[in-house]
């Protein structure tokens, strides 16, 4: 039962929150988180790592039976990974609003345990109307919190917010629906009738095999939700604004998790419930990557908001992580979920620095702010530490992914070795291989070392931005707006953003309960970036039962716009779960 605990503690609390005088808001709301986090940690204690691809703590409540939907959680490591990471910024956000939000704290507290409870129901669900359910719902607090909490322009962004992934995730609900009938309509045999069902392992092993064609449009349903999410290009447009204009802890969780809802649809959905398609599409996936890590980062260098530099950086960021994705192999689809959980860390962070930031000078600009080490050196420590974090400094957690995503793509080419043409009456094996064997350390895809190559511009590109935005506003001449000069500023006191009360009034350097919110974050990109190993392995049991999937359907050489496919019924693991 902890799965549902952790769905339904932050419920609880947050109809507590909803009942109880608006002055024990906060203390009820990190109550909740707290116990919240303390379930998590429990799970992540006793979960059978050794056994990480079978899901774990499997729970079930019966409620359609007619149309076979039921409450179903259970989590293999990549859902506990991403459950823990979900736990851990929690208690992050409710103690970082402190200061910054003042007003309306029933509803803002009360939207954040029921957004925490949506994500974790996302990463817990075993049935894929259960998955609906919570992964749409997290728009709602996540709208309230842009609407009502958020900066100047907050409207505007929390309706492109909510338009662009509600529409989205309409269309991805479409696909699946589709995969449910055609488990009922098409796999069924006179004597041996199929009921209705939406558990996802028996989808999954269902919709491998419908044609390829078939395929073909259930993979663009279900990218049009989960790529919105994440968000790739061309569909990237509305994070930007919603990053800016959310408050700081509504961008900490838009970063640290509500993003990662697209990349782990596209890993638990996309590749073993259409392999073939993906497979197929993989290196079309891979050139909106590469134009969005490139495109991100070369619009971070022209930004002069650091808030809007930061936003920007996901687009960028998470280009590497979907293009491990399409690399169908372990090593790139190991490091695309490891960045999920490192881009989590490291821009959460950043968010929260420039949040600090902003409650005392009220202002983003880089313009208008610099040399702030001398004023603030506990604070420039940690902002240049997260910010080598997300350049892929060696040592910390963000080089160890990013570097893995790109050697997934290098190592994803079946013409490696390959003969290619006669010259000299000799076989020549191109440039990437010898002539007549498969160079070691190649996968079979179809992307490979160009992929990679103009790929690792943009972490050149992420380099520059990042060093810059740091030279100017953390090192160099002292530069404060007008009226800060005595380097003493205030928290938000309209619940926006804006200026605080007194009472809230802020040191100049961080404060006790700031370096709190820090601290752990710094000590996991600490321990990601040394040593990984651990959490690698732990990967490796349901990256390597997905990467068996893609090997499967493409030896049987599937060609998209056939109607028929020669794939074996491979059974559903439904009830192959440890159940609690």
């Amino acid at each position: 039962m902890i799965l549902l605990s952790l769905i339904a503690i932050p419920l609880i609390f947050a109809l507590f929150v909803a009942a109880a005088p608006a002055a024990q808001a906060r203390t009820i709301a990190l109550l909740g988180m707290i116990i919240s986090t303390a379930a998590a940690a429990v799970g992540l204690l006793t979960f059978d790592w050794s056994d990480a691809a079978t899901p774990g703590f499997v729970s079930s409540i019966r409620w359609l039976d007619q149309l076979g939907i039921s409450l179903t959680v259970g989590a293999d490591s990549v859902s506990m990974m991403l459950i823990g990471l979900t736990a851990l910024l929690g208690p992050i956000c409710v103690i970082a609003s402190k200061t910054a939000v003042t007003e309306r704290l029933k509803t803002y507290f009360a939207s954040l345990l029921v957004l925490q409870a949506a994500m974790f129901g996302v990463f817990a669900a075993r049935d894929i109307i259960l998955f609906y359910i919570c992964f749409e719902f997290t728009l709602v607090p996540m709208f309230v919190l842009i609407n009502i909490f958020g900066s100047t322009n907050r409207k505007h962004a929390s309706v492109k917010f909510f338009l662009y992934t509600f529409t989205g995730s309409v269309i991805a609900l479409a696909g699946l629906v589709y995969v449910a009938w055609f488990n009922v309509h098409h796999l069924a045999q006179p004597d041996h009738p199929v009921s209705w069902t939406f558990d996802i392992d028996t989808l999954a092993a269902a919709a491998r095999q419908m044609s390829a064609r078939e395929q073909g449009y259930v993979l663009f349903a279900l990218l049009c939700g989960f790529a919105v999410k994440v968000p790739l290009f061309p569909v990237h447009t509305w994070l930007p604004l919603a990053h800016t204009e959310a408050p700081t802890a509504g961008s900490v969780i838009l970063a640290g998790v509500l993003l990662k809802l697209g990349t782990y649809g596209i890993f638990r959905f996309a590749i073993p419930f259409v392999p073939a398609a993906m497979s197929e599409y993989a290196p079309l996936l891979a050139i909106l990557c590469i134009v969005g890590i490139l495109y991100g980062g070369l619009i971070c260098w022209v930004q002069t908001d650091v808030k809007k530099l930061v936003a920007y950086s996901s687009v960028a960021h998470l280009g590497f992580c979907v293009l491990g994705l399409a690399a169908l192999n372990t090593t790139g689809i190991s490091g695309s979920i490891l960045y999920m959980i490192n881009h989590g860390l490291s821009t959460g962070a950043l968010f929260l620095c420039i949040g600090m930031i902003y409650e005392r000078y009220h202002t983003r600009s880089m313009k208008e702010l610099g040399g702030l080490a001398s004023k603030m050196p506990v604070w420039a420590t940690f902002m240049v530490f997260f910010s080598m974090a997300s350049v892929g400094l060696p040592g910390l957690n963000g080089f160890v992914s990013e570097f893995m995503c790109l050697l997934g793509a290098f190592q994803a080419s079946s013409a490696w070795g390959s003969s290619t043409h006669l010259s000299n009456g000799h076989m020549d094996g191109g440039m990437w291989g010898s002539a007549g064997a498969v160079h070691i350390g190649s996968t079979p895809g179809s992307l490979g070392p160009w992929y990679a190559a103009i790929a690792g511009i943009g972490m050149i590109i992420a380099a520059m931005y990042l060093l810059l935005m740091v030279g100017k506003v953390v090192w160099g001449p002292l530069m404060e707006p007008h009226g800060h000069g005595s380097g003493h500023g205030s928290g938000d006191g309209h619940g926006h953003d804006e200026h605080a009360a007194d009472a809230n009034a802020l040191p100049r350097d961080l404060n006790v309960r700031e370096i709190g919110v820090l601290v752990p974050l710094a000590v996991m990109c600490l321990v990601l970036g040394i040593y990984p190993k651990p959490f690698l392995k732990a990967l490796e049991g349901p990256v390597n039962s997905t990467v068996q999937i893609v090997n499967a359907a493409t030896s049987q050489g599937i060609k998209l716009g056939s109607t028929t496919t020669s794939m074996p019924v491979a059974a559903g693991n439904a009830t192959q779960g440890h159940a609690q």
